[in-house]
């Protein structure tokens, strides 16, 4: 669960509070990672990555478990468990949450919120029931968003395979009216590519609902993170590809964001940067 102590906000006159997460795609206890959510290639222990992240100062870890859904099962909750002994920041879990039950047995293993996907499309109650149970700020949304038109955009649900003809824009306007308090917002056709992010889709669904969202899929660069950042309304970016093949330090991207001035971040008192 949540702990541990952050340190000076940094830089002068910020306005706007952002997080990076790490993403951590896990098939069985394998860290995978995949491009447009297929051609999965493991890449080794999700704690090692985690614990790793957490050193250099991430903000969040988000554990993702892609084949759960497929498999109509969650195999994330003894990893999670482990990773809460020596990791002490927030925790999100994703990947075959189907009921409130599934919800406790999260938290009960030490994490902190949940990401819901594809219980969600087929019964949309259950973002009212996590959220009135365990509070809004539980309850994360996972939108899988493929562009069909010109700023318009597809629900997709089992890790981007399967297509549900609902519009993102109205799914997340009623996920927030039913009490979600954060979205998850991940652009397959982005995803794994690190050509940048679909920034209209990040823009049009940041503009018309009042919560956090999370930009997933297609960091590649700094400058990917900052057209992000500049260019539509989102509160944290989620990364997989750039940290794990080393493309970018979170060190770099720190430094980045305390030379912005309208940007506030955190970092673990013990990290220098």
């Amino acid at each position: 669960m949540v702990s541990g102590n952050y340190g000076t906000l940094f830089g002068h006159n910020m306005t706007r509070n952002i997080r990076f997460i790490a993403r951590l795609d896990v098939k069985g206890d394998n860290l995978i990672k995949g491009i447009q959510l297929e051609g999965l290639r493991k890449l080794g222990k999700p704690n090692d990555f985690a614990r790793k992240y957490y050193a250099q100062g991430i903000d969040e870890i988000l554990y993702m478990d892609c084949v759960a859904s497929l498999y109509e099962r969650n195999s994330l909750l003894d990893i999670v468990k482990d990773a809460t002994k020596d990791i002490f920041i927030p925790i999100t879990v994703g990947g075959g949450i189907r009921s409130v039950e599934d919800v406790a047995a999260a938290l009960s293993h030490g994490a902190d919120k949940v990401a819901i996907n594809t219980a969600a499309v087929k019964n949309p109650e259950l973002i009212r029931e996590v959220s009135q149970r365990f509070g809004s700020q539980c309850m994360v949304l996972s939108i899988e968003a493929k562009k069909t038109d010109y700023n318009k955009w597809e629900v997709y649900y089992d890790n981007g395979r399967e297509k549900t003809a609902m519009d993102v824009i109205h799914w997340a306007k009623i996920a927030v009216s039913l009490g979600a308090g954060e979205i998850l917002l991940t652009s397959v056709d982005k995803e794994g590519t690190a050509k940048g992010m679909d920034i209209e889709l990040l823009e049009a669904v940041s503009s018309v609902v009042q919560i956090p969202i999370i930009a997933s899929g297609g960091i590649g660069s700094l400058h990917d993170i900052e057209e992000a950042l500049t260019q539509s309304h989102v509160d944290a970016i989620a990364m997989a590809h750039v940290l794990h093949y080393d493309t970018l330090q979170l060190s770099e991207i720190h430094r980045w964001a305390i030379n912005q001035n309208n940007f506030e971040i955190r970092c673990v008192d013990n990290i220098t940067i």
